[in-house]
């Protein structure tokens, strides 16, 4: 039986994140154009806040059981 190796991929990281930006910017925009600038400070705000608690849950993870990767 033959041994397939799998091979390095690129980093797409730049390029995701571009696209994120790029997707956030039209929601924003259509969040806007439908509820106004408070409602796209409020879905900003509750995503910053949704992507910090997700930080402290994978850190608190992290220090209850350290990956050896």
């Amino acid at each position: 039986m033959q041994q397939k190796h799998a091979k390095r991929v690129e980093d797409y990281t730049t390029a995701n994140l571009i696209l994120i930006f790029v997707n956030l910017l039209w929601i924003f925009g259509v969040i806007w154009a439908n509820f106004g600038l408070f409602a796209v400070i409020l879905t900003g705000w509750l995503l910053n806040h949704g992507i910090t608690r997700v930080e402290q849950y994978r850190a608190s993870r992290e220090i209850q059981w350290p990956s050896d990767a």
